[in-house]
C-alpha cells in the first residue's frame, strides 16, 4: 500500500468521481483508476462503487476513508515540522469573506500579496459567504480564519475575535424624506422606522442581524423591501427615494455627492460591527496560524475577550 494510492483513494471520494479527482490532482483520469484498482487488488475488497452516475463508497471504503485521511494528515503534519524547523511554511489556508463590497476599507490583497512572497509554499484559498455561515464553517473547521460581521456583542462559543471596523449604523435618506424633519432636533428614534420601507445588507450578514435585534427590541420587525451587499448600492436606492438605508456610517463626500441625508440613531445606537476570526484556541496548523499573525499586525489591533 502506497501512500500516494490513499491520495487518489481520497481525491475519488471528496470529488465524487474519478475526472473531477483527476482535475484536482493533475493527473491523468487512467492512472488514478489503475492506482486505486491496484490498492483493491492489495486489499482483497472493492472500495468503491462504479455503477452510478457518480462513484460511492462500499462498505469496505467507507470503513478505510477514515484511516487514509488520517495517514494523510499524519504525513503533512510530519512535513509541517520539518519545514518549521527549516524555516519554510507549507500548507494550505481557506479564508472566507464577507460577501460583496463589505471589506472594501481592507486592501486584503495587499496583505496576502506580502504575505505569498514571504511563504510562497503555502497555498491561500478565498471563500466568499455570509457570516453566518463563516461562523459555522469555522467551528467546523471548513474554514481556518475568516473576515465576519457581528450581529451579538460577544463572539460565539469556540470563536476567537478581533473587532477591526466598530462603527454606529445610520439611516440614510433622501433629502425630502420626513424622517429628515423628524430628526431636525435630536437622533433619530429607531421606532420611526415601524412600517417604513427598509434597504438593508441581506440575511446572514452581521449587519442585517444588529438591525433586526435592533428593531425587536423596540418592539417591531423590519420591514426589508430590498437588499443588497454593498452598502453603497444601498445608498444609492436611498437616494432615490425607494426606502431608508439602515447602513454602516457613511464617508461624508459619498453622502454629498448622492444627496443623501445620514441620520444617527438615538441611544443605545445600533452599531456594525466587522471583525477577524478563527477558532478557539488558535488555527491547526502552522501555515493557518502565520496567516493569522500576519493579518492580525497589518488589518488592526482592536482584541475582544475570546470565548
Amino acid at each position: 500500500m502506497e501512500l500516494r494510492q490513499l491520495q487518489y483513494f481520497v481525491a475519488v471520494v471528496e470529488e465524487a468521481g474519478f475526472t473531477r479527482a483527476a482535475a484536482r490532482l493533475h493527473l491523468a483520469q487512467p492512472g488514478i483508476s489503475a492506482q486505486i484498482r491496484q490498492l483493491e487488488r492489495e486489499l482483497g475488497q472493492p472500495l468503491l462503487d462504479r455503477s452510478g452516475r457518480s462513484v460511492t463508497l462500499t462498505e469496505v471504503g467507507e470503513a478505510l476513508l477514515p484511516y487514509a485521511r488520517a495517514a494523510l494528515a499524519a504525513v503533512e503534519g510530519a512535513r509541517q515540522v520539518a519545514d518549521e524547523f527549516s524555516g519554510l511554511l507549507r500548507g494550505r489556508v481557506t479564508i472566507g469573506v464577507l460577501s460583496g463590497a463589505a471589506v472594501h476599507e481592507f486592501d486584503l490583497a495587499a496583505v496576502l500579496a506580502a504575505f505569498h512572497e514571504q511563504h510562497p509554499c503555502i497555498e491561500v484559498t478565498l471563500a466568499e459567504y455570509s457570516s453566518e455561515r463563516m461562523l459555522t464553517a469555522l467551528r467546523d473547521g471548513t474554514l481556518d480564519i475568516a473576515l465576519v460581521g457581528l450581529a451579538d456583542e460577544e463572539p460565539p462559543p469556540g470563536v476567537s475575535l478581533q473587532v477591526l471596523i466598530d462603527e454606529p449604523l445610520v439611516a440614510a435618506v433622501a433629502p425630502d424624506d420626513s424622517l429628515v424633519a423628524d430628526a431636525s432636533s435630536t437622533n433619530l428614534r429607531l421606532e420611526a422606522l415601524r412600517d417604513r420601507p427598509l434597504i438593508s445588507l441581506p440575511r446572514g450578514t452581521g449587519t442585517r442581524g444588529v438591525l433586526e435585534r435592533a428593531c425587536a427590541r423596540a418592539g417591531f420587525r423590519p420591514r426589508v423591501v430590498f437588499e443588497a451587499a454593498d452598502p453603497r448600492f444601498l445608498a444609492q436606492l436611498a437616494a432615490r427615494g425607494l426606502g431608508v438605508a439602515a447602513v454602516p456610517r457613511l464617508p461624508q463626500h459619498v453622502a454629498s455627492a448622492l444627496g443623501l441625508r445620514v441620520l444617527p440613531f438615538a441611544e443605545p445606537q445600533p452599531r456594525a460591527r466587522i471583525a477577524l476570526a478563527w477558532r478557539t484556541p488558535g488555527p491547526t496548523g502552522p501555515a493557518a496560524g502565520a496567516l493569522l499573525n500576519r493579518l492580525r499586525t497589518d488589518l488592526g489591533t482592536a482584541d475582544v475577550a475570546h470565548n
